[in-house]
C-alpha cells in the first residue's frame, strides 16, 4: 500500500507553490501528483531546482529594483 498524501495545491507556503508551479510548466504535475516527486528524475528535479533559484533571483531583483525607485521618489519629495 502506498503511503501518498493528498496536497491541497491552494494552500500551500510560497516556496511549495512556486515548485508545483514550476512543475505544471514543465508539464510534470501530473506525475508528482499521482506518483510523488520521488517519481522525478534526477534530470527532472534539478530542473525545477533550478528555475526555482532563477525565479528566485528575478524576483529579489525586482523587489531591489522597486526599493531603489521608491527610494528616489521619497528623496524627490523631500
Amino acid at each position: 500500500m502506498s503511503k501518498t498524501k493528498k496536497v491541497d495545491l491552494k494552500n500551500l507556503e510560497p516556496e511549495e507553490q512556486l515548485k508545483y508551479e514550476i512543475a505544471e510548466e514543465l508539464g510534470l504535475l501530473d506525475k508528482v501528483v499521482s506518483e510523488g516527486w520521488k517519481s522525478l528524475s534526477a534530470k527532472e528535479t534539478g530542473r525545477i531546482g533550478g528555475l526555482m533559484t532563477k525565479k528566485k533571483k528575478e524576483m529579489q531583483a525586482k523587489l531591489k529594483k522597486e526599493d531603489e525607485e521608491r527610494e528616489l521618489l521619497i528623496e524627490e519629495l523631500l
